[in-house]
């Protein structure tokens, strides 16, 4: 965080100093974890319902923070005290964005794909100068302003994935670091449970074209005809990317590798240029045009950018992580979280990557989809069956329909069962896998990642046999 008096960060706040010196500087970092409080930081505490981080203030300051952001006073501590302690850091982090002139915000979201594109975008701002991206999926109202206020003054770009569970929640993340860039990358059924339809989720996304300044740019997926149609959301230039003829930023002649790795040739309005990509899935290809339409707008040069593309790897664990064991099975860990969207792009992969080999695919259950929980399920075990998957391990009751899905594709060869849970699907794994089997590994968040963890310990190989293998969808 750039450095600020203990009375600019209370202004900022909205908050009254107790205790503290106005002009001592906070010259560390910001945290709610007092594990990682250093010397000059200021420590957030947060009263949750298994832990109040009022209790730890003392030693926060013991460890060097310079004061503590609460809502109640604790003794001996110098504080900064406000009402909320979230929403105050919210203002606080506007505040040191508002202070940054230079710096350039981009946002993007989505049904899918989100983290993995954040991470591509990230990657390639990071070759044009200081960029600050958040890990894996922070991208909520305490992830949001715990990241920009990693941002310095020598942060020339500040790369902001953002979730939402409803309508408002982009708009308020965009009022915490009002981006210049906004990209969205698709409208899905992912918590359509919550949002109640894809209109709904279509409204939500909307909003962070809405918050760009006349003189911003919005980057919008030629090929989701719900994307494309918010160009006429915002007051910004429009560059849209895919493959669709009317994009700006898109990919032609499409092929794939063995691994089931991408190259196309990326055709832009400056020329074009051959791409060949390092991670794995046919989804990669829009993943990576959204990238590169942000990083020709940063003004990173057309061969440069198709060079930089094919180095582009895996930052997020979990998400089409491609890793070899030494018995010759190729496992695809994608088990960080599921919905539909994602579930079929990641079956496609396995399709791709196991061609002519026999494919396993270990899925698990997807939540918030709400009324379409059953529908989302099935369409998932008969797009399982469709694509010709050899045998399909599903884990848990919960995610049955997907069984029932699969196995109501009457011409479908393989074969399905519905196993009680992750160690069960552990030992059918491992009473079955021969060498040259490729296995999948997905579901949201219940644990299915146990699996994919077996997988690996029961690997004798150290690690990726490709290590720029990877992607992902999230």
């Amino acid at each position: 965080m750039i450095a600020l008096s203990l009375a600019e960060v209370a202004s900022a706040v909205d908050g009254r100093l107790v205790a503290a010196d106005p002009a001592v500087r906070v010259t560390g970092s910001v945290e709610f974890d007092s594990r990682k409080v250093t010397s000059g930081g200021l420590f957030v505490a947060f009263a949750g319902e298994k832990a109040d981080g009022h209790d730890f203030a003392a030693g926060a300051v013991e460890a060097g923070a310079v004061a503590v952001l609460g809502t109640r006073e604790v003794p001996g501590v110098p504080m900064v005290l406000v009402a909320d302690a979230l929403a105050a850091m919210a203002r606080l982090a506007r505040a040191v964005v508002d202070r940054l002139p230079e710096l350039t915000v981009i946002g993007l979201t989505g049904s899918s794909g989100k983290t993995t594109t954040k991470d591509l975008i990230a990657q390639l701002a990071a070759r044009l100068g200081e960029t600050v991206a958040p890990p894996g999926s922070f991208n909520n109202e305490l992830g949001h302003p715990y990241t920009a206020l990693q941002a310095g003054t020598s942060t020339r770009y500040l790369v902001l994935e953002k979730g939402a569970r409803g309508i408002g929640h982009v708009r308020y993340l965009c009022e915490v670091a009002p981006p210049r860039i906004s990209v969205v990358l698709n409208v899905g059924v992912s918590h359509i449970g919550e949002f109640g339809s894809q209109e709904n989720i279509a409204l939500a996304k909307g909003e962070l074209v809405e918050a760009l300044p006349a003189d911003g740019l919005a980057v919008l997926n030629a090929d989701d005809p719900r994307v494309d149609a918010m160009a006429a959301r915002t007051a910004a230039r429009v560059i849209r990317y895919g493959e669709a003829a009317h994009a700006d930023v898109r990919a032609e002649n499409v092929t794939l590798d063995e691994r089931g790795r991408p190259a196309y040739t990326l055709v832009t309005p400056e020329g074009s240029a051959p791409v060949r990509l390092g991670l794995t899935g046919r989804h990669q290809v829009w993943n990576t045009l959204a990238a590169a339409a942000v990083a020709r707008e940063l003004g990173m040069p057309l061969t440069e950018l198709a060079i930089a593309l094919g180095g582009l790897g895996l930052v997020s664990t979990r998400r089409m992580d491609v890793f070899e064991r030494a018995d010759g099975v190729t496992v695809i860990d994608d088990s960080y979280n599921a919905n539909p969207a994602s579930m079929a792009v990641a079956l496609r992969a396995l399709a791709g990557v196991g061609d002519g080999r026999r494919t396993v695919a270990v899925l698990g259950y997807m939540a918030e989809l709400g009324e379409f929980e059953a529908q989302g399920h099935a369409e998932v075990g008969r797009l399982a069956a469709e694509l010709g998957v050899d045998r399909l391990l599903v884990v848990g009751e919960a995610a049955a329909s997907i069984h029932h899905g699969a196995t109501s594709v009457g011409e479908w060869g393989g074969g399905s069962v519905l196993l009680t849970d992750q160690a069960a699907a552990v030992e059918v794994l491992r009473s079955e896998l021969r060498p040259g089997d490729v296995v999948l590994v997905k579901g949201s968040r219940y644990r299915t990642w146990e699996v994919a963890d077996a997988l690996r310990a029961d690997a004798t190989a150290d690690g990726p046999a490709d290590p720029a293998a990877g992607g992902g969808v999230a």
